[in-house]
């Protein structure tokens, strides 16, 4: 699975050569609802045609069409699916991310991306990643309350040979000779002479698997964990928790782990994996959703928090909200000026209409806030917005 992190959201919201083109569309895991899926996508593949052909010449539509007909074409991707895909493509960029909520079906071309689908995801509260960790071997997945997916690891050693390569101890090769009949003797011939392997030795096998350890943790906290600032879960034999967390540099490793080897994961290992992660996350994400709500409530207090969509839409704008919490699933017509941050309400039909709620999730996060995308059982307010201002 691709990982989608802030770095990614920040790259999708600058501005972009246009056309940019954003596609959504739910996607299924298993046999035979993922044969729609392909379907599906070259139906969308068509209307993307006749769109971009309305305003673009053929020598531009072509190479923009070719990316995403590739990817259409390949058997192999639609057959490893999971809850929903996002493909955002223009002259210079094509980037896919594999989504574990499901998502609309959904297709814009326009000057810029189309970021709420992915916005909803990003910011959700429950969001996780497991190391599983062997002597010799690594994996890291990603997930949130319903599902856990391996994400690619392009940049972390998976095995102690990727890690260590020339530098990993070679077994020892030894000679001893034996004399009697069997041993030294006539003309100088070695007949007694034998080669054992006996092995690594204890000690450089340690060495090495400490020396793997600290590559691992080291790649998975800034290419993983530093970007996406989720929680991470150690899963890994219980001989190998304390010598990890003894070399561990990484701020976001929790204290309490899983106690098992995963190695290899199938379909039956990852869900006992999914369910064992959300037993210690979902406490984690309960109290993180409670000291949210309770800063918002102060803040509110203080006259630095408000509901009223219209005064955090112009904090909003202003680059005042220092923290904001949406409601998952909800919509509120309209759009949000972004030079004035005045509010137009509209009909969701109408197809110039925006949703409220993710123009400022959006505008909170150009300005470097903090969104949290909250359940609706547990959003403190009833606009489906509660912003925390910083000043």
């Amino acid at each position: 699975m691709r990982q989608i992190t802030t770095d990614h959201l920040a790259d999708i919201l600058a501005d972009h050569e246009p056309p940019c083109i954003s596609l959504y569309q739910p996607t299924h895991r298993h046999h035979p609802a993922n044969q729609e899926d392909p379907i599906r996508y070259r139906n969308l593949l068509r209307d993307m045609e006749n769109s971009l052909r309305q305003k673009y010449p053929t020598r531009e539509v072509r190479p923009l069409m070719e990316k995403f007909q590739a990817l259409g074409g390949n058997g192999m991707f639609w057959n490893h699916r999971t809850e929903g895909l996002a493909v955002l493509g223009s002259i210079r960029k094509f980037q896919v991310f594999e989504l574990q909520r499901p998502v609309q079906e959904l297709l814009v071309v326009s000057d810029s991306f189309h970021t709420k689908p992915l916005l909803r995801i990003l910011q959700s509260a429950d969001r996780y990643q497991v190391l599983c960790l062997g002597r010799r071997k690594a994996k890291l997945l990603e997930g949130n309350r319903y599902s856990l997916d391996l994400i690619e690891m392009p940049n972390v050693p998976a095995t102690i040979t990727e890690a260590l390569g020339e530098e990993l101890t070679e077994p020892h090769i030894t000679v001893a000779s034996y004399g009697g009949a069997g041993g030294v003797g006539g003309a100088g011939k070695n007949h007694g002479v034998m080669h054992h392997g006996h092995g690594q030795k204890s000690d450089e096998v340690e060495n090495d698997t400490i020396r793997f350890f600290q590559v691992v943790d080291r790649a998975v906290h800034e290419h993983h964990s530093k970007p996406s600032g989720l929680p991470l879960m150690l899963a890994a034999l219980g001989e190998y928790h304390e010598p990890f967390r003894r070399v561990s540099r990484n701020p976001f490793l929790m204290k309490e782990g899983i106690t098992k080897n995963f190695d290899p994961i199938d379909a039956e290992e990852l869900e006992e994996l999914r369910v064992e992660a959300w037993k210690r996350i979902e406490p984690l994400y309960l109290d993180r959703l409670a000291k949210l709500i309770d800063g918002f409530e102060v803040a509110r207090s203080r006259q630095l928090g408000s509901d009223d969509l219209t005064q955090v839409a112009q904090a909003a704008i202003e680059g005042r909200v220092g923290n904001l919490l949406v409601e998952a699933d909800r919509v509120v017509p309209g759009r949000i000026d972004r030079a004035t941050g005045q509010i137009q309400h509209g009909e969701i039909s109408d197809p110039g209409t925006d949703d409220i709620l993710d123009d400022l999730a959006e505008s909170v996060l150009r300005t470097k806030g903090e969104v949290v995308v909250v359940p609706t059982e547990r959003m403190p307010t009833q606009t489906g917005a509660a912003a925390t201002f910083r000043y």
